[in-house]
């Protein structure tokens, strides 16, 4: 049986992990070096490395930190933020990243997945998508939760996969950073649309949040989480230990 990956997310905002509530109000948090390689070292199945700003002040990805994270962790780094050419996609695999997640990048020219999964493989490119309700409607929103791009949600996320994303990510806007749980009706509809790993992000706030979560949608892949592992709120060893006791599979 497949395992559940728990994954910490680094969010990066001037060389600073940092976070907020609802993509707003970020606060400091820590140096991304050593929270990575303190995941690494806990327990983490892999970890994701987003600079949050860079498509929104429309500059590259800070590679100078991004390499030293990489040489620091012995596990699977997904990293995005600022990916809009396959030259970008080129730049941050050679810092060491084993994925790259497109967002923004993707939005404004969508052949640029097709692009990197021709050169790279479908299992490198991770469609990233921020969504948010909109009258009663799932909308992709691009530049860090920013921009209502105006499009329909699922039947984006399902052009991405047929032009060649390996993974998505679903980043509800409506639960980021409330804790109060993931968005299960919006993570059942992607699922129910792609047959490629689908990895929850945006709302969890204690350890039954992610019991909930697989037991509810045995189809989703990993849970992702920022802030209740960043202040220690959850311990992953804690949290792997309840999934199996709960019957979901994970790596202990």
């Amino acid at each position: 049986m497949i395992t559940k990956r728990i994954i910490p997310c680094l969010d990066v905002r001037d060389g600073r992990v940092v976070k907020g509530v609802n993509f707003r109000g970020l606060s400091d948090v820590s140096s991304p070096v050593s929270l990575a390689k303190y995941y690494s070292d806990n327990g983490a199945d892999e970890l994701v490395f987003y600079d949050i700003t860079a498509s929104a002040e429309q500059r590259q990805l800070f590679t100078e930190i991004l390499t030293e994270v990489a040489s620091n962790i012995f596990i699977p780094l997904t990293v995005g933020g600022g990916i809009n050419t396959v030259d970008d996609f080129d730049r941050v695999l050679k810092c060491g990243a084993d994925k790259v997640s497109v967002n923004s990048g993707a939005i404004r020219n969508p052949s640029l997945i097709d692009e990197a999964a021709k050169r790279y493989g479908n299992q490198c490119v991770v469609i990233s998508a921020d969504v948010k309700r909109v009258d009663k409607t799932f909308r992709v929103f691009a530049k860090g939760g920013r921009e209502n791009t105006g499009k329909e949600a699922i039947s984006w996320i399902k052009e991405c996969v047929e032009r060649g994303a390996g993974e998505v990510v679903l980043n509800s806007i409506d639960t980021d950073g409330v804790k109060a749980g993931f968005d299960l009706e919006m993570l059942q509809a992607v699922c129910d649309a792609v047959n490629v790993p689908v990895i929850a992000s945006g709302g969890a706030g204690c350890i039954e949040d992610f019991t909930t979560l697989f037991n509810k949608i045995p189809k989703v892949s990993a849970g992702l989480a920022a802030s209740i592992f960043h202040f220690g709120e959850v311990e992953i060893g804690d949290l792997k230990r309840e999934l199996a006791n709960n019957g979901i599979p994970v790596r202990l």
